[in-house]
């Protein structure tokens, strides 16, 4: 992931015209302007990222459901019967990881001439860098989803069993107008707000904030 990044920062800031017209006058027919080192960066991001929603998703399954949570209400809900609490929410985190499956098929592998066959070989870069930005972003969703999920989890096991990190974080998402859910409600909005705090970085800094910088 951090080679990717490397490689990613490196091609950003590489010169790949075609020709090069140096400062002497001296002109240059490189043709360093192939994609590939890029299309390869960003499918494993995209790889790694899917992976990263894919253990969130497990998770969020593991709190939903009463033979696994070690004595959770199903579905996370403390009024059983018309609600059906985090079922939805899980079944929108399980939909985001298969899309993200789906799309994680390298792009950089699937390559075709074009141009009269003077590209002879096409990298597929800006589907790859496309493709990895929505992986990020369903992944992001699905790490909404269970971040609002662990939230109510922990208020049903008891917010005073929590370690100080969990608690900062807990309180901050509360602190946001993350409500504990009683009675069934429309999860959108709520779980938007989680997607923005994660996005902006929040959560880190709330634990950040009791057990000091996290790797």
């Amino acid at each position: 992931m951090r080679q990717a990044a490397f490689t990613l920062e490196t091609e950003a800031n590489a010169v790949t015209d075609n020709p090069l017209i140096l400062a002497d006058g001296a002109v240059i027919s490189g043709g360093n302007f192939h994609a590939e080192p890029v299309a390869f960066a960003a499918d494993q991001i995209a790889l790694a990222v899917c992976e990263i929603g894919s253990i969130a998703q497990r998770r969020i399954a593991l709190m939903v459901d009463p033979a696994l949570s070690f004595g959770l209400p199903a579905f996370l809900t403390p009024s059983p019967g018309l609600n059906s609490g985090f079922m939805i929410a899980e079944v929108t985190s399980a939909a985001l990881m298969s899309e993200n499956k789906q799309m994680a098929h390298p792009a950089s592998v699937d390559s075709t001439p074009t141009s009269a066959n003077q590209e002879d070989h096409v990298s597929m870069g800006t589907i790859a860098a496309r493709t990895a930005r929505m992986i990020a972003d369903n992944t992001r969703g699905v790490l909404a989803i269970e971040l609002f999920t662990a939230c109510q989890a922990l208020f049903l096991r008891g917010i005073d069993m929590m370690a100080s990190a969990t608690r900062a974080v807990y309180d901050h998402v509360r602190t946001a107008g993350v409500p504990v859910v009683e009675d069934d409600i429309f999860m959108y909005p709520e779980i938007m707000k989680c997607e923005t705090m994660i996005a902006a970085g929040e959560i880190t800094k709330a634990a950040e904030s009791v057990c000091g910088t996290l790797l």
